[in-house]
């Protein structure tokens, strides 16, 4: 007795289903491609393209993942106002501090949630307009219910100040996508602490000799009187601002590109030569200070000692006066002296 036609029909279809390889759909195979491209970068960070910028955003809505793009243009590295390369330095420790962290994830892993991307404006001028964007540094969040570009998660330009830090808590604030800590690489090599090491060894015995006889620069009072003043100017004056955030002495007048701006009028940003002018102004009070406590005080003549005093107080008050001044006009809050009404 043959089987029936229904049974046939169903056993094939069947055979059918099961033999028939399955096919991925568009999104898993970008997804795959971008984790592909993001494998062939050093630090993770994927150069996106026109054509590539499409096809991420032609995919269905919500997007299974989240993609941060740094704006980049190569002819404005030399504006050494803008920092993009510094910035753009920070971009990719956050992206190699989010592929470490996520890299021993179980088979949910989240590092193929979030994407990071550079984009060129001289590659790709295109997407530059369809973001809207028109100046740099710009930093932007594209979330996977985002279809219109232009109104994607922009980085506020306040935030750039702690670097890859405030980077992170970018992403991590809007999205679900924990980035974790950043690992920074060690300021000094192996190789570069051997060679320190090997030479305090050597020098080492030389200078217990000299110091046990008192013959070093540490026994010089000059040399401590100059340190001292010199660490007092370092601390007033802003300088390791300037160094963290490697900002420029001056910059050029947008206006008027013959001209150089040595101070910049807004909160927002202070410039080197704004730093050791006010720095100046300080060590200049505390010199003063300083003679005055110790060195006025051992003249015998009185008129002199007068003199010399009434004219560090002159001098102070101007300088002091300076500061405040320059303060008011950057910030726009005025420092106003109290006076009692009984006066």
């Amino acid at each position: 007795m043959s089987p029936p036609p229904l049974f046939i029909f169903l056993l094939l279809l069947t055979l059918t289903l099961l033999t028939t390889p399955t096919t991925q759909t568009p999104t898993t195979d970008l997804i795959e491609e971008l984790i592909h491209l993001r494998s062939e970068s050093r630090s993770g960070v994927i150069h996106l393209t026109d054509h590539l910028l499409t096809r991420l955003t032609t995919i269905p809505t919500p997007r299974p993942f989240s993609f941060l793009i740094f704006f980049d243009a190569q002819n404005l590295h030399s504006k050494s106002e803008l920092q993009l390369p510094t910035l753009f330095s920070e971009f990719s420790l956050v992206s190699s501090s989010f592929l470490t962290n996520t890299q021993n994830d179980d088979v949910s892993s989240s590092n193929d949630k979030l994407f990071f991307f550079q984009l060129e404006f001289q590659h790709s001028q295109r997407s530059f307009a369809r973001f809207g964007v028109n100046s740099l540094p710009h930093i932007r969040l594209v979330l996977p219910h985002v279809t219109d570009l232009e109104k994607s998660d922009k980085m506020d330009q306040g935030d750039f100040s702690r670097l890859a830090e405030s980077m992170s808590e970018f992403v991590e604030s809007r999205t679900k996508v924990s980035v974790g800590p950043i690992h920074r690489p060690p300021f000094l090599s192996p190789a570069k602490i051997a060679i320190i090491l090997a030479i305090l060894a050597v020098w080492t015995p030389f200078a217990v000799k000299r110091f046990l006889q008192g013959n070093t620069l540490l026994h010089d009072y000059k040399i401590w009187m100059f340190g001292a003043t010199f660490v007092y100017f370092f601390s007033v004056s802003g300088t390791m601002h300037n160094i963290i955030r490697k900002m420029p002495m001056f910059i050029t007048d947008r206006n008027d590109p013959s001209k150089l701006v040595f101070f910049y009028q807004g909160s927002g940003m202070q410039l080197g030569a704004e730093g050791f002018a006010v720095g100046f102004l300080y060590t200049v009070v505390g010199v003063l200070l300083g003679f005055v406590t110790h060195g006025v005080v051992k003249i015998r003549s009185l008129k002199v000692q007068r003199f010399l005093m009434v004219f560090a107080l002159i001098v102070s008050f101007w300088a002091v006066k300076k500061v405040v001044y320059l303060d008011n006009w950057k910030t726009g809050y005025g420092i106003h002296a109290y006076w009692p009404s009984s006066w």
